[in-house]
Formats: C-alpha cells, structure tokens, sequence
C-alpha cells in the first residue's frame, strides 16, 4: 500500500515538471525566433535608428531588424527595410514605424505607422500577403499590393499602385484598386471617396520615399 501510495502520488508530480519543461521550450522557441530577427536594412541614405525598450542602435545597410522594433529616420533621411522573402518597406524622412507582427512562414505582417511616409511592397511571385498598416489616421488592410501611406497634398493619404487596399477610419470604409487613392484630412476623420490621383501627385509622393 504505501508504495502504491508513492505510485500515484509522484505522477501528478511528473506531469507537472513536463508541463513546466513545454511552457519552458515554447517560450525558448519564441525567444529564439525574436532573437534571430526578421529582416534587415536593404538601402539608407541619412540616419536611421531602431529602437527597443530603452536601447536605441543607429543602423546601417545589412543591419538586423527584430519584432517590436520601432524603427526612426531622421531629417531627409530614406530607409529600405527588406523583411522575410518577399516584403519591402520603405520609409521617408521623420517616420517613425513599429514592427509589431511579422510570420516569416507566410510574410504577414502588422506595422503601426506613427509618422511619416510609407510605401509597402509585396513580391508577386508567389501566394497573396495579408498585412495591416495602424497609423492614427486609419487601418489599412494590405492584401498582395505595393501601396503608399503618408503626408500628402497637406493631409493623410492612401495610394495603390497594385493590388488592393481597405482603409477603414471614423467608422468607414473605402477600397481602393490600383491607381486610386484616398485622403484623410485629420485623425478621426473618415476617409474620401475612392478617386484616381494625378502623375504629379503620385510622383511626389513615391519621391518621399524614394
């Protein structure tokens, strides 16, 4: 009886150690994968800085870039990011971008767009990527696109050049298909009309980033 006893009262005790040893490993494989990064600098022209937590490192061509990293261009400055296979990002002068979420198996990706311009572009040699942009003017939903975000003509505004884009702001909607855009005077407005910008504009605003 009492090595019966024994018996049973050590598996509740084993099944806790395994337990522990998973949620150890699972949190270890997710360290690693943060550790490893997600991409790196493909191009810079001026300053550029990614920050995380309090640990700010300038960056360089070839630099690593990690989850969560906020990612800071300085005055005149063009940053190109390459992240996974297939994703470029690349940001203009005063940007400020945050890399929330990035699946290297799929190339989904979640930015948050807190100042400055933007231009997302996905390779098309392969699957539709699914990607949202939050900035505090709208939620830009991304399927396999290459699109603008930014200042524009004095307000916020949204460009595609291929794909398709939803931005969603003040409670609404709009997509756009390729060559139209949309603007957003100021956060908490809704977003206009779906409508086609001209070559100056267009031209402009690929110039802020390029």
């Amino acid at each position: 009886m009492h090595g019966r006893k024994a018996e049973f009262s050590g598996l509740p005790r084993r099944g806790l150690v395994a337990g522990v040893l998973a949620v150890a490993a699972v949190g270890a494989d997710r360290a690693q994968a943060q550790a490893a990064g997600v991409g790196h600098v493909q191009s810079l022209r001026g300053e550029a800085f990614a920050q995380s937590g309090r640990v700010r490192r300038p960056l360089a061509v070839q630099a690593p870039l990690y989850l969560g990293d906020l990612v800071l261009t300085g005055a005149d400055a063009r940053l190109r990011l390459r992240l996974g296979r297939r994703t470029t990002l690349a940001l203009g002068a005063n940007a400020r971008l945050r890399i929330d979420r990035f699946a290297l198996a799929s190339e989904a990706g979640n930015y948050e767009l807190q100042a400055g311009p933007l231009l997302l572009e996905h390779d098309e040699n392969g699957p539709s990527i699914g990607s949202t942009v939050q900035s505090p003017y709208a939620l830009i939903a991304v399927r396999g696109t290459r699109f603008f975000a930014g200042p524009s003509n004095d307000v916020f505004g949204v460009f595609v050049a291929t794909g398709r884009v939803s931005v969603q702001a003040a409670g609404q909607s709009v997509l756009l298909d390729p060559g139209e855009g949309t603007n957003i005077p100021r956060p908490g407005d809704p977003p206009s009309p779906a409508a086609p910008w001209g070559a100056a504009r267009i031209q402009a605003a690929l110039a802020s980033v390029e």
